[in-house]
């Protein structure tokens, strides 16, 4: 089974239109028929809310204001995917469940919110819980809980009770598009499950928006994961991605990290961008990733790098009943 961490499916239905149920819109690559084709059997997939200010940037005028429009447009989404019928994954018992009874053809989902403007307050965690959210990204851009991408500062005094929240739930925290300063302020106080779900090496490519080697090997100390983003300014400087350039991350934050162990997918290909900014055309494509992956990971590690990973780490991760 490949295990997909990172894909904004909800967001794309609503705001540009791209229905999940259809086959993938002109130039796009994420449907649920392309998943399951290409033997995706579990996504994490997101709850993301544009800011107003990001309008321009990502070609939608299916933006928030304010934390209650967020709100809104996190329970529209939330609503998008109880109606298409997908599967969500809430606690042990339900992921055992569906892993052990799992083939080809049937595909599930963990809810992530990006951004964690939706929650109004922290004390409004617990609903957002009942609906299936497990795992929470206080930032995009910045959030009233944290600095994020392109917006540096630390966790508010509203984000740090939100991750206090989080822990008391056993809520898994995304450091994705956290600001540096935000990501050492949730070291310094978080000791629950942690993962960075869509997060390449700024080693390989400078920015913000990409993982320190001592964050990601933080990040693996602690028992967590990252996953590598097929987005092609996450992959490289300029021109057209490849997945030689998807390789190349993984590797290098298999070597930050201490280990494969630590390290997964999180494509983000269904996030705002079409194929021309991925690494390929077609979804059945990522049949080529392991091979290129075993010259330099035992056959094991690879199947860990394409899912066992993520699976390893929700066992131990989500709550129990």
């Amino acid at each position: 089974m490949i295990v997909d961490g990172h894909l904004d499916i909800g967001w794309n239905a609503i705001s540009a239109g791209r229905g999940f149920l259809l086959p993938p819109a002109s130039r796009h690559l994420i449907s649920r028929s392309s998943l399951v084709a290409a033997g995706v059997g579990l996504v994490f997939a997101t709850l993301y809310t544009a800011p107003a200010r990001a309008g321009r940037a990502m070609r939608t005028r299916f933006v928030y204001e304010n934390a209650h429009e967020a709100n809104l447009m996190a329970t529209a989404q939330v609503n998008y995917y109880r109606a298409s019928g997908v599967e969500l994954i809430r606690d042990q018992a339900e992921l055992k469940a569906f892993t052990s009874t799992w083939r080809k053809g049937k595909l599930a989902a963990v809810l992530l919110m990006e951004g964690a403007d939706p929650i109004e307050t922290p004390a409004q965690l617990g609903a957002w819980t009942d609906v299936g959210v497990r795992i929470i990204g206080p930032a995009w851009g910045r959030t009233r809980y944290s600095g994020g991408t392109g917006s540096p500062g630390g966790l508010t005094d509203l984000g740090r009770q939100l991750l206090k929240a989080m822990h008391r739930k056993r809520v898994i925290l995304d450091l994705s598009h956290m600001a540096d300063q935000a990501v050492a302020d949730a070291f310094a106080m978080w000791r629950g499950p942690i993962i960075a779900s869509h997060a390449n090496a700024r080693s390989l490519v400078p920015g913000d928006r990409q993982l320190t080697d001592e964050t990601v090997a933080e990040i693996a100390r602690r028992g967590g994961i990252v996953g590598v983003s097929f987005y092609g300014h996450h992959l490289r400087r300029s021109g057209r991605p490849t997945l030689k350039d998807v390789v190349e991350h993984l590797v290098h934050h298999a070597r930050a990290a201490g280990g494969p162990e630590h390290v997964a997918l999180g494509t983000d290909l269904d996030g705002g961008f079409d194929a021309r900014q991925a690494p390929f055309d077609d979804l059945a494509k990522l049949k080529e990733l392991p091979p290129m992956l075993r010259r330099y990971f035992s056959r094991a590690q690879v199947e860990g790098i394409m899912g066992a990973n993520w699976l390893r780490f929700l066992e131990r991760s989500l709550p129990g009943r």
